[in-house]
């Protein structure tokens, strides 16, 4: 039987590509211009970890909880802001230049991605990391802190695009729980439409119809409002057909 929900995937997932260059990059800097075994490495090499695993981890819970995947999406989000604001920080306590945004180094940094023209899910870390190495590898620390706040700007960029992505799918489609109830609606309308004999045990009878469109409604769970947390019946043509009703 197939997954309600599919899982894992990471891998090809740019944001995780991005942030597994930044773990890396971050790892190698902090060996070289940080003082070891410092508080400040020490948070800096854990931030751009927490980054690249959160994002691993909430792809692999989308299987079966939603929640849980947003929550860790958005852990991931803010390890790499708190990991922006140290490369900052680093340039401002040197007095190191930080690159504008619209700079000519900025820029070429960005270009490198659309620039690519191989298939993401065939790099590497190796190769992927390779395409930044002239700034990730170079001599000068300004110039590594600086390719590196573009990336976590593009890791952040992603990142929230994906947040948004899960939120709306949320929204649509509900958690787990709610595609459960779903899909078991389905396979017991199947059931009764391949059959003559009518199953005393079967209670899909109970399950509403849209009064608009005549779909099934489904088993929902608020999670806004004055009304979080409690359950409803909504209109499985959503986002086409919005009518919902209390259970």
């Amino acid at each position: 039987m197939a997954k309600i929900r599919p899982s894992g995937g990471y891998r090809d997932l740019r944001s995780f590509q991005i942030a597994t260059i930044i773990y890396d990059a971050t790892y190698w800097f902090c060996e070289r211009f940080m003082e070891p075994r410092t508080r400040m490495s020490d948070q800096m090499v854990q931030a751009a970890r927490s980054g690249r695993q959160n994002i691993a981890e909430g792809s692999r819970a989308s299987a079966t909880s939603s929640h849980t995947e947003l929550r860790l999406v958005n852990v991931a989000r803010s390890s790499l802001e708190e990991l922006l604001l140290d490369y900052e920080d680093y340039l401002r306590h040197r007095r190191l230049p930080q690159w504008a945004p619209d700079s000519p180094e900025a820029l070429a940094v960005r270009r490198v991605e659309k620039n690519d023209r191989s298939d993401p899910s065939d790099r590497t870390d190796h190769s992927h990391y390779a395409l930044y190495a002239r700034w990730l590898d170079h001599p000068d620390p300004a110039v590594r802190a600086n390719a590196l706040i573009c990336l976590i700007n593009q890791a952040n960029y992603l990142l929230d695009r994906q947040i948004e992505a899960l939120e709306k799918a949320f929204i649509a489609e509900g958690g787990y729980s709610e595609q459960l109830a779903t899909a078991r609606i389905a396979e017991r309308s199947r059931k009764k439409n391949s059959s003559d004999r009518s199953d005393p045990t079967d209670r899909s009878d109970l399950i509403p119809a849209c009064p608009k469109c005549g779909k099934p409604m489904a088993l929902r769970t608020a999670q806004k409002g004055k009304n979080a947390g409690r359950q409803f019946w909504g209109c499985t043509g959503y986002p086409e057909c919005k009518h919902a009703a209390e259970i």
